[in-house]
């Protein structure tokens, strides 16, 4: 025979399950970032720079459409707006590819670059949701020498976007 005490864990032990699937999912804290050339996240995840919060969370920086900054407005990632913190410069050619390592797949409108400020280019997606990594060759055009690029997924379906900096000398 059963006692309360092991009726109650029995009980529990089966219901559990059901409570889980039934509660409702939270935001999830994971997007994605350029894992190539080294974003600033990258370097920070990797320990190459050292850096706050963002270490631990380099797919995390959202923010509104429409931005400029390489925190996307997020105050808790504010160092990757600091240009003299340091950041590895990656040599590149005038063509060069950039991945993008997604860790939650998001509806896109499109992918943005700009380097120190001037777009160069944009890939349109249509709301299409991308696969976990997404390739883009751009092209520099006239730009060279040391540059900025900062990087844009606008997400199709809500008014954030998900933004990356890449310190690179074009050659």
């Amino acid at each position: 025979m059963l006692t309360k005490r092991k009726l109650a864990a029995v009980i529990g032990a089966g219901m559990a399950p059901l409570v889980a699937v039934s509660l409702p999912a939270g935001t999830a804290s994971a997007h994605g970032y350029v894992s190539s050339p080294p974003s600033r996240q990258t370097q920070c995840a990797d320990g190459s720079v050292p850096c706050g919060p963002i270490k631990w969370e380099p797919q995390s920086v959202e923010g509104p459409k429409g931005l400029r900054s390489c925190s996307g407005g997020n105050a808790r990632f504010s160092e990757l707006d600091d240009d003299s913190k340091g950041w590895r410069v990656t040599s590149v050619n005038r063509t060069t590819t950039f991945t993008w390592r997604l860790t939650a797949r998001h509806a896109t409108s499109t992918w943005q670059y700009f380097a120190n400020g001037a777009k160069i280019a944009e890939f349109d997606d249509g709301g299409a949701q991308p696969g976990s990594t997404v390739h883009h060759r751009v092209d520099f055009g006239s730009h060279t020498g040391r540059q900025k690029v900062l990087a844009v997924w606008n997400i199709a379906d809500t008014a954030n976007a998900f933004y990356a900096c890449i310190d690179v000398n074009v050659r």
